[in-house]
This record gives structure tokens, C-alpha cells and sequence, in this order.
């Protein structure tokens, strides 16, 4: 069995079909309650989405994979899906001067406001929820609200007609979904992997940031992502969730792992699965597994 961030008709809800996994999954109200449930045993696994072309990462799933003591769970697959709004409304309703209340989630709201602001200025905006949710609400015959920003799959599941599609402001807006299970052996190497992690420094001093990066750069690391997030202890205080290219079976991701473990007071490990994408990562001479390999065995034939 497996959960997803609901309701049915989110994003998420296509997803976790694109990733080919069954329709018959559980919907979760929050991040948070499809991540639980992994950790309950109760589902094997759940899809969430953890990053937006637009928006950047997703603190919901960020914060909740990358907080300290917090029973772990790992990244096993991804899936990039392009995001289309469409401005769903009841059936009869027309003209766009008619729409005065618009609801929908807050990336959603984010993603189309430029729009909403030119085409129905009159319209009040709320940000809550879902945009299946929003969908639902929109359906109910007394409802307050006059329309929903939502993908299309929902506004068919709710029955509402589109008064415009593809509203957001950037056209080739897509976002990252995560599958999410309880730590075992990492999915197989492919040669197009990807390693999430989160970093927190030893201390907040000059260097401190800098001395995280070098880990990885001078094993021939790239990163596909890195963004600041804070600890929730004090003011001030930030750790650094990270993407970067590699499968931690790969010398020189893995031998970067140990050193951010040396240097950083706490490292939390979140998967290495394969990209969604399919990209190779571009080796650079003298980091390639044969080369760590010929490097140990030189050192071991000096003792």
C-alpha cells in the first residue's frame, strides 16, 4: 500500500501514477501525515513533492526528512511533472468579471498571480489547502468561493468547466515529487543517480559553508541543489539540505559523505535513487571509481 499528499486529483495524485504506482493509494492531508504513515508502517511508501521550478524547495517535506532525532526515512525515486493551472469554476458561470473569490494552495497562488492580477483584478485570493481541495469546495453548491486554481485532472474529478487554462505566469513551470520509504539498501546504481542529504555545521564561523562544499568539489561533486534551512533552535542558526550528482555506491560520493561526516557536526541521509531526468553526471579525470581504486592501492603498497 502506498500514500500520497492528498486529496485525489492533486499533482501528487499524477505523480504517483507516473511513477506506476497503483491509483488506489491512500490520500494524506498533509506532508507531514503521508511521511508519518510511513514511518507507522503503515503504508511501504509515500509520494510528496519537495521542489518547484518556481517556488524552490518545499519546507514541508524538507524540514520534516531533514530534522534531527526524527525517526529517518529515505528517498528511493523521483518524477518531474510540468504544472498547468487551469481557473475552474461551477458550471454556467461564464465571464471571468463574475469570479470575486478565488481559493487554492499557496504555490499554486504563487505560480498564477501575475495572471490572476491582470485578468480578474476584482477577485479575492485565498491560499489554503490543496488544489484538489480548493476543486472540491468550488463543487459545493453553496459554496463561498467562485473559483479554484487547479490542474485539470481535478477540475474534471469535481466537475467544474475551465474559464481559462494554463494560467500560471511561466509556462514551463514543473515540479519534483519524491518517493519516500522506510531506510533499507538503496535502489541499484544506473550511472544517473542523485544523493539528498542535509549538512549542519560544526559552527557558525567564517569558512563554515565553504568548508562543506570543498567535500564535495574536490572529489569531482556536483550539486543539483542546495538551499538553506533553519534548525528551529535559535535565530540565526541554518543547516544546508543538498542534491548532488552520484549514487553513495560511487567512490567519490561516497568518500565525500565521509568527509562531511568528519567536519560537520551532524550529517542526515536521505537516499541516493535515480533521476528523474536520466542525466549522467560529467566525471572529472582522477574521480572515477578506478581512480580511487588505483589511489588506495598505491597507498596501501606504501606499508
Amino acid at each position: 500500500m502506498y500514500g500520497y499528499f492528498g486529496p485525489e486529483g492533486t499533482f501528487t495524485h499524477q505523480a504517483l501514477l507516473a511513477l506506476g504506482l497503483p491509483g488506489d493509494a491512500r490520500p494524506y492531508p498533509t506532508v507531514a501525515a503521508a511521511l508519518d504513515a510511513v514511518r507507522d508502517g503503515v503504508v511501504d511508501a509515500s509520494v510528496v513533492p519537495i521542489e518547484n521550478s518556481n517556488e524552490g524547495g518545499v519546507s514541508a517535506t524538507l524540514d520534516d526528512l531533514g530534522t534531527p532525532g526524527q525517526v529517518p526515512l529515505h528517498i528511493v525515486g523521483e518524477v518531474v511533472i510540468d504544472v498547468r493551472f487551469d481557473l475552474a469554476v461551477r458550471p454556467g458561470v461564464t465571464r471571468l468579471d463574475d469570479v470575486h473569490s478565488v481559493l487554492t494552495h499557496p504555490h499554486a497562488a504563487a505560480q498564477c498571480r501575475a495572471w490572476l492580477a491582470e485578468h480578474v483584478p476584482q477577485a479575492t485570493l485565498t491560499e489554503r489547502g490543496s488544489t484538489a481541495g480548493a476543486a472540491q469546495e468550488v463543487a459545493r453548491p453553496d459554496s463561498t468561493y467562485d473559483a479554484a486554481i487547479c490542474a485539470p485532472v481535478a477540475r474534471e474529478l469535481y466537475g467544474l468547466t475551465a474559464l481559462a487554462h494554463g494560467i500560471g505566469d511561466t509556462a514551463d513551470a514543473v515540479t519534483r515529487f519524491v518517493l519516500v520509504s522506510r531506510p533499507g539498501r538503496p535502489p541499484a546504481r544506473t550511472g544517473h543517480d542523485k544523493t539528498s542529504l542535509v549538512a549542519f555545521m560544526r559552527a557558525d564561523r567564517p569558512g563554515a559553508l565553504l568548508e562543506i562544499l570543498q567535500q564535495l568539489a574536490v572529489r569531482g561533486v556536483n550539486m543539483c541543489r542546495i538551499e538553506s534551512r533553519p534548525t528551529k533552535t535559535t535565530l540565526g542558526s541554518y543547516c544546508f539540505s543538498i542534491d548532488a550528482e552520484g549514487h553513495i555506491e560511487d567512490a567519490r560520493l561516497a568518500e565525500a559523505l565521509i568527509g562531511l561526516r568528519r567536519i560537520c557536526q551532524d550529517v542526515i541521509f536521505l537516499g541516493s535513487y535515480p533521476r528523474a531526468d536520466g542525466t549522467a553526471p560529467q566525471v572529472p579525470e582522477g574521480a572515477t571509481d578506478d581512480d580511487y581504486a588505483a589511489a588506495h592501492d598505491w597507498l596501501a603498497s606504501l606499508s
